[in-house]
């Protein structure tokens, strides 16, 4: 039997920066969960090709001051934000993906904000925003409507392979 048929896979690697957040191994188990649902689904129903090799995707689980720092530098909004993705390399949505996929660094504080704002479990919070990161590694974005409509349109049938409801739902696309 051919190897297309394979699952996707992902070497992940993560660097637990704020003690407060969940143990590495529980961090590692949700991060495997989440984006090995999210390669494969997109694998199949994006026809986005995977490499033989297992790409690297780097997750930086911080806090709040740090996360500011680096929005600042990278994006000139001295704020914190939930999430942020740096591709390794630029990518168009369906392409082939390099050995390395690129970072994602997730805010403790505001994924903790914005999961009690949204009447969330942090859990599903946390699994929303690593779905969002990814996509984004992926050449996916929302500056423009119709980007954002694709993009959510994504993460929403991402989450429900992963048994979560519609994150926008009710909600204008995020541009």
């Amino acid at each position: 039997m051919p190897d297309a048929l394979a699952m996707p896979q992902l070497e992940i690697q993560i660097s637990r920066e704020d003690e407060a957040w969940p143990d590495e191994p529980t961090l590692l188990a949700l991060s495997e969960r989440t984006l090995g649902a999210a390669a494969e689904f997109l694998a199949e129903n994006e026809a986005q090709p995977f490499p033989q090799t297992p790409p690297e995707v780097s997750l930086v689980f911080t806090d709040d001051a740090s996360i500011r720092e680096i929005n600042a530098e990278w994006r000139d909004q001295d704020k914190p934000t939930n999430v942020l993705s740096f591709p390794a390399f630029p990518l168009q949505p369906g392409k082939m993906p390099g050995p390395m996929l690129g970072d994602i660094i997730i805010a403790r504080e505001t994924v903790e904000r914005e999961a009690v704002d949204l009447e969330k479990s942090f859990s599903d919070h946390l699994t929303h925003l690593l779905v969002h990161g990814f996509l984004h590694l992926f050449g996916y974005d929302h500056m423009e409507k119709h980007e954002a409509e694709e993009m959510e349109d994504l993460e929403t049938r991402i989450l429900a392979v992963l048994g979560l409801s519609d994150p926008y739902a009710g909600q204008d696309p995020i541009v």
